[in-house]
């Protein structure tokens, strides 16, 4: 007796193994990599890794070291060149100016995303976007001025005249923690890990915001990098902006709207985003 294969087995088996493969591709869950910012630390993510991996997603958050953009960036590459298949890079604050540098040339970053994050182009600096003059009626950063009144400098032993910055405690939960309870932002002051002085000034490399899609959660009470400047680097790098009411601290104050974000940059590698789910902030600089 003859076998007879079901005809939709025998369809199968004649469809080419590339489509196959490109259809399975497209519904795998990219690898989502957390780079925290300065004077915070990878706890800084764990509400947002909470709900990423309840969501079935696969979550780095590396040390990011934080001794200048330059080297922090190679490390956070070599990270990435260690994790296969399509990958998310989120970045905070000065990891923002971070995951630019660090996603260049690493095909497998299929989509940036800023949270209350520097987002430089090439040759700029942290220290120049951060004291960039604000618009007239805008604030600037409550980190912007005297670094005497705002900063504790540790000196580094065998680098003469480099420190590491602290936020002083005093300036911290109402600059840096603005909209987290006042004990909650008093342990996060005693926590920080610092960032490098000489780190201030070091140039960006080419942006990766030019070639690889990008989305911005922007902090509308944020006081250390204002809305205004964030709205600024976000316009220019053509990211979907997404406003968080939350500070700059929102991955911890507003964690389900930023892991929202992040889950929107996912879904449109896998080919199923929903971009009118997005709200665009509406441009208010010139």
């Amino acid at each position: 007796m003859k076998k007879v294969i079901p005809f939709a087995i025998l369809a199968l088996l004649i469809i080419p193994a590339s489509i196959v493969s490109a259809r399975s591709d497209s519904t795998v869950k990219p690898s989502i990599v957390l780079i925290h910012g300065a004077w915070a630390d990878g706890s800084s993510w764990s509400r947002v890794v909470r709900i990423l991996q309840d969501e079935g997603y696969t979550v780095y958050v590396p040390p990011n070291p934080l001794r200048g953009l330059t080297s922090d960036s190679a490390y956070i590459a070599s990270f990435l060149s260690s994790i296969s298949g399509p990958i998310i890079l989120v970045g905070h604050s000065y990891g923002g100016a971070v995951i630019t540098n660090a996603a260049a040339g690493n095909s497998n970053v299929k989509a940036l995303v800023y949270v209350d994050a520097f987002a430089p182009d090439q040759g700029e600096s942290v220290q120049d976007l951060a004291s960039a003059p604000a618009p007239s009626g805008q604030p600037n950063s409550c980190l912007a001025g005297d670094f005497t009144k705002l900063f504790d400098f540790v000196p580094i032993p065998g680098t003469p005249g480099d420190f590491d910055l602290f936020v002083k405690q005093s300036v911290f939960p109402s600059c840096f923690a603005n909209d987290l309870p006042s004990k909650q932002g008093a342990v996060l002051a005693s926590t920080q890990r610092p960032l490098l002085l000489s780190a201030l000034p070091i140039k960006s490399g080419a942006p990766a915001w030019k070639s690889i899609p990008s989305w911005y959660a922007l902090g509308t009470l944020d006081k250390v990098i204002p809305p205004w400047a964030q709205l600024f680097m976000a316009q220019r790098a053509q990211s979907h902006i997404i406003q968080v009411k939350g500070g700059h601290l929102s991955m911890i104050s507003q964690a389900d709207d930023v892991a929202e974000v992040i889950e929107s940059a996912a879904q449109s590698v896998q080919g199923n985003s929903n971009a009118n789910s997005e709200l665009t902030l509406a441009p208010t600089i010139n």
